[in-house]
């Protein structure tokens, strides 16, 4: 693996913690500073976008308590509704600030259609529909922005739903960073299972999709200039095409999870706390690229906790574990997928063995590891 150089001073934005001397003045005590932000703070700081304490933070301080009710109090990537007959409506929303807009293996629009239809496959749902809405900003080149809607437009094309409406807002330049996008989707529940953390049971096992971190890193890769040896591609993908093979095979599943900001870890962080139960993980059974884990370990990161966003989690009963992996391995993208761990009753945390066969116990991010990588 070979990197072109780096701007030292670049190096501080790519790296989880670091500690950094001020400027010393005449006759005073060195002093270090470690920007970690506080769990708790009086304003809004990069990592409580990131996914990890902060933004949890965020939701329980703010979101929940104002906006609180069934559908929202579940937690879920999408919230169900009542629909018509034994249908149900699920809804989800996003919005994507990635940056920068075009990287290896995607760009902002393909992202947009990709993240907000895996969320209603994670809720079992049927994609269906999607609007959009675009904050632009003056000065954005309109080749930019007509490459962008190209690309959402395939990749509508590609799940087959169609973009039913849509907003336009502009603001000045310098205030908008080119473009963010704001995408809302629409799916149906065609079955009767309740795809939920609620529907997790101790003894249920912890499939994953296919390799982890591709996505974090093919952003980091481009936006600081980093080259390798073997080129990092975004993962992005539809997921629903191998969600809907499980579930029409009758595979029993209980749960789905996209492995989106703060990475596998968080995720199963996550879906731990919400059922109530402990979740195990083996290292040695998470596939990752040798490109992936050698960037991570050259930036002193965790692949674990590198976003993705064409990778998810199914947990599923022990009984459908085998044939469920058969089904993903004709189905997901970016397998070969594999049995990662399992769900057992006890304390409301995860651990991780590690590959020399070392336990401990994974946490939420404190700061942000990756800034907007979606």
């Amino acid at each position: 693996m070979t990197t072109k150089p780096v701007d030292p001073s670049a190096w501080a934005t790519m790296l989880s913690c670091y500690v950094r001397p001020p400027p010393m003045q005449e006759n005073s005590a060195p002093s270090f500073s470690c920007p970690i932000p506080l769990v708790r703070t009086d304003e809004i700081q990069i990592a409580h976008g990131g996914g990890g304490r902060l933004t949890q933070d965020l939701i329980d301080r703010v979101f929940a308590p104002a906006f609180s009710n069934p559908a929202l109090d579940a937690r879920h990537d999408g919230a169900l509704l009542p629909g018509s007959g034994a249908a149900r409506i699920a809804v989800t929303t996003d919005s994507h600030v990635v940056s920068p807009l075009v990287f290896k293996g995607g760009d902002i629009g393909c992202l947009a259609v990709h993240g907000t239809l895996n969320d209603l496959a994670m809720c079992g749902a049927r994609p269906q529909w999607l609007s959009a809405a675009f904050i632009l900003e003056e000065g954005l080149p309109m080749a930019t922005l007509e490459g962008v809607v190209k690309s959402m437009a395939s990749a509508a094309r590609e799940a087959g739903v169609s973009i039913v409406t849509g907003d336009t807002k502009v603001v000045e330049r310098g205030k908008g960073d080119g473009l963010y996008v704001v995408t809302t989707g629409i799916g149906i529940v065609e079955h009767g299972r309740v795809v939920a953390p609620s529907s997790i049971r101790a003894g249920d096992v912890i499939l994953l999709s296919g390799d982890i971190g591709r996505h974090g890193m093919a952003i980091l890769a481009q936006r600081e200039g980093l080259a390798f040896e073997s080129p990092i591609e975004s993962d992005t993908a539809l997921l629903w095409p191998a969600v809907e093979s499980l579930l029409r095979a009758g595979v029993d599943v209980h749960c789905l999870r996209d492995l989106t900001r703060g990475g596998l870890a968080t995720a199963v962080i996550e879906l731990a706390e919400a059922a109530g139960l402990a979740a195990w993980l083996d290292e040695e059974r998470i596939p990752v690229t040798e490109s992936v884990r050698g960037a991570c370990e050259l930036l002193g990161l965790d692949p674990c906790y590198v976003a993705n966003e064409g990778r998810f989690v199914a947990v599923v009963p022990e009984s459908d574990a085998e044939r469920a992996l058969g089904i993903l391995a004709g189905a997901a993208p970016g397998g070969p997928p594999s049995r990662i761990g399992a769900f057992r009753a006890g304390p409301q945390q995860t651990t991780l063995r590690s590959v020399v066969g070392v336990e401990r116990i994974l946490d939420r991010l404190s700061g942000e590891q990756l800034p907007r990588i979606c």
